[in-house]
């Protein structure tokens, strides 16, 4: 492989090859995961109802007594937890289809068996009309075109919540935490990017405090968009990562507590555009433009985890490039705040610096997963992290412009472990 890796001293992690390992599940999300009864439990895939792509019953768990052990599991060793079935359209209910991103551990419960997921979830007018009376749903005047061409509708993404009282064997749906309603999509014909016309999702979550800090890709506009009145300067002032809390207090009954942040603390409604980080905004100089174009760049799809060697909040992120979320390279922020809700420590992320780039693949939601050491004795996950880790990440080969007669899937894989480094550490 002809990778662009890291410069030694350029940033808090080193890469090492090692030899490939290739996940033997359907993934296309951050891997959700838990520690249950001893043994941690990852839960890939998708479910629900999906009109362009087809219905989803891929959602799967399965448990390793290690990490490795976990990832290594063979197709036959993944099972389908039970999950809410979808409500007809026009009722209340779930809607649409779900991948879980972050698993949250009840520490109130032993062995991990009361567990929180959230999911990002994805709609079209199809299956998530407007309401009038809610202002739920979508309008399907001016939809814009979605990734299969001609015929199909781009979706709209939320994030969401759900519980299992039994390690994630079985779930029950606890509502919607954030999301863009209608008059804050970007539509036709301004939106040529294929994929998202607003929402909030690609989420990685973890807990500071007393609060569960989600962070979140906002694709959509500030204020209600009109194609006469759009300007690309306001799309960009709301768009790339960002984040809100949500009162651990609040898990069980969430539905509208979840508070953005404003631009000066976590005040903003949950179903209105935010401020994202600033730091994490791709200069128009840098090629960095508005989601709706389709042609400039952005980060997204966050997955943030505390690194206890590095004593601060590691983040890895996707670059886009392209209308369908093309883009070849993996980079990596960091925040020393250990509590992110003093004054405007969620905000306090160093510009991103570039981990790997592969040149001819599409590669997205990248994740450091713990590496087995004889010295580590702390059970980590996904959000919290030792000296070392590996590096996974969903690849494909990748041409500009999306093909449907080709493997869209990609591979869910790793070749590299992950050192990490401390500031002035010999590497």
């Amino acid at each position: 492989m002809n990778d662009e890796l890291i410069p030694k001293g350029a940033g808090p992690l080193q890469l090492r090859r090692a030899g490939r390992l290739t996940f033997q599940s359907f993934v296309d999300c951050n891997m959700a995961e838990a520690w249950v009864d001893d043994r941690l439990r990852i839960f890939p895939g998708k479910y629900g109802e999906d009109p362009v792509w087809g219905p989803a019953n891929d959602l799967r768990y399965a448990d390793g007594a290690t990490p490795e052990e976990a990832f290594a599991t063979a197709p036959g060793g993944f099972r389908r937890p039970t999950m809410p079935p979808n409500a007809p359209v026009g009722e209340p209910g779930l809607h649409g289809a779900v991948w879980f991103e972050t698993i949250y551990v009840d520490p109130a419960v032993e062995r991990g068996h009361r567990l929180f997921a959230l999911y990002h979830n994805e709609n079209y007018p199809a299956t998530l009309p407007y309401d009038p009376a809610s202002g739920e749903g979508y309008r399907s005047e001016n939809w814009p075109r979605g990734m299969l061409g001609e015929g199909s509708a781009q979706a709209v993404c939320r994030i969401g919540l759900m519980v299992s009282d039994d390690g994630g064997v079985s779930w029950r749906d606890l509502g919607i935490i954030l999301q863009d309603r209608h008059p804050n999509l970007v539509l036709a014909p301004v939106n040529t990017n294929d994929t998202f016309p607003g929402g909030v999702g690609d989420p990685s979550a973890v807990a500071s405090g007393d609060y569960l800090y989600v962070f979140f890709g906002e694709y959509g506009y500030p204020e209600a968009f009109s194609a006469q009145t759009y300007d690309r300067q306001v799309e960009m002032s709301c768009q790339c990562i960002s984040v809100a809390r949500l009162a651990l207090a609040d898990l069980d009954e969430p539905s509208g507590k979840a508070g953005r942040w404003d631009g000066a603390s976590f005040a903003g409604a949950p179903d209105k555009p935010g401020v994202p980080v600033a730091s994490l905004k791709i200069p128009e100089a840098d090629g960095g433009g508005p989601a709706s174009s389709g042609q400039d760049s952005f980060y997204w799809g966050p997955s943030v985890s505390w690194n206890e060697y590095l004593e601060c909040w590691v983040m890895m992120m996707a670059r886009s490039d392209h209308s369908t979320w093309i883009g070849d390279s993996i980079w990596v922020s960091t925040n020393p705040h250990r509590d992110l809700g003093e004054g405007a420590n969620s905000q306090d992320w160093s510009a991103p610096c570039l981990v790997l780039r592969r040149p001819g693949h599409t590669m997205w939601y990248p994740s450091l997963q713990p590496a087995l050491d004889p010295t580590q004795v702390e059970r980590y996950t996904a959000s919290s992290m030792g000296r070392k880790a590996r590096l996974w990440v969903k690849d494909r080969p990748s041409v500009l412009g999306f093909d449907v007669d080709r493997d869209t899937e990609g591979t869910y894989l790793s070749d590299y472990v992950v050192d990490f480094v401390r500031p002035g550490e010999a590497q």
